[in-house]
């Protein structure tokens, strides 16, 4: 009876070992699979914007997507990255308390449960509110501040910050905080711009502006190496883009086109699929979009089957 009971002692917490290893393997088994980028600094984040005549379409998720989640949240994010390899374009505004959050609008009211400017709250204030989605519901997600989100991207994909009401100061020092030049980069929407950045920190990379050839040349006469940017053209699929397409991929940049402000709306799936398609077919290297599983999945055919680029995915 006593050798009965010792045994039994001994196997209860193996028991209980076995139960919270079961539940581990649980847990493990269903977190979601991502589509992550494989660069590991920022030599790496220019080789893979760098153009070559052979990459593959990226996709940019525009406020990181709005498919059935809050603009500019982690969980935004994840949704895109368990379909598709893509990177974010987020938009970081300062609380009163100077916090730097993720929210597009200067106003709560939109996209969270709040009203007002998001200047006027604090940090503390502000992460009590719930996120809406794209279609106005309110949601369980919370407004995340840019330190959680470089946390999270490290790793996972690349984070392009656009320009709101956070000094460039701030940006580059919080950006050399968490040696981050190998996944965040900048929006910029002018060459003095790029310039104060490049002199902070000559790792940054940035999504520039070149909408125009005197544009173009203003980054030029300002020293910005063309190996650190991306390039921005506009939100219109033209035949007037091709100039600025060739005299940019001459110099290995990149071209990026938003689908966000007209394609995205367009109310036929039909419409939208041609459309994302005319952007590649034009010349853009770079499709950023609202809907950037749709998008991807429109221009899927458009993938080489050879290309130095796959390599990132």
């Amino acid at each position: 009876m006593i050798v009965t009971l010792l045994r039994l002692a001994a196997f209860i917490p193996l028991m209980a070992m076995g139960f919270l290893l079961s539940a581990c393997a649980v847990r493990v088994e269903r977190a979601p699979k991502l589509h992550t980028l494989q660069i590991n600094g920022s030599s790496k984040l220019r080789e893979y914007f760098r153009y070559t005549g052979q990459g593959v379409p990226l996709i940019s998720g525009h406020r990181g997507g709005t498919e059935g989640y809050p603009e500019n949240s982690i969980a935004a994010f994840e949704h895109t990255l368990r379909h598709i390899p893509a990177f974010f374009e987020i938009d970081p505004r300062l609380t009163r308390d100077s916090v730097i959050v993720l929210m597009h609008d200067a106003t709560l009211d939109r996209t969270t449960t709040g009203t007002g400017k998001v200047s006027d709250y604090t940090w503390a204030e502000l992460k009590k509110l719930k996120l809406k989605d794209r279609a106005g519901n309110v949601t369980e997600h919370r407004i995340p501040t840019l330190e959680e989100v470089i946390a999270w991207g490290r790793g996972k994909t690349i984070l392009n910050l656009d320009k709101k009401d956070v000094p460039l100061r701030i940006t580059a020092a919080l950006i050399k905080k968490h040696q981050a030049e190998g996944y965040v980069m900048v929006t910029v929407h002018n060459a003095a711009q790029a310039r104060f950045y490049h002199e902070q920190n000559s790792e940054i990379m940035f999504s520039a502006f070149v909408k125009t050839k005197e544009a173009l040349a203003e980054y030029e006469q300002a020293g910005i190496p063309w190996s650190h940017m991306i390039a921005y053209i506009g939100s219109e699929s033209k035949s007037g883009n091709k100039e600025m397409y060739d005299l940019l991929h001459t110099r290995s940049v990149m071209c990026m086109i938003s689908a966000a402000p007209i394609y995205d709306k367009l109310s036929d799936p039909a419409a939208r699929q041609k459309a994302y398609q005319e952007i590649i077919k034009g010349g853009a290297d770079i499709l950023e979009s609202d809907l950037p599983v749709e998008a991807a999945q429109s221009i899927k055919g458009y993938i080489p089957a050879q290309s130095t680029k796959r390599k990132f995915f």
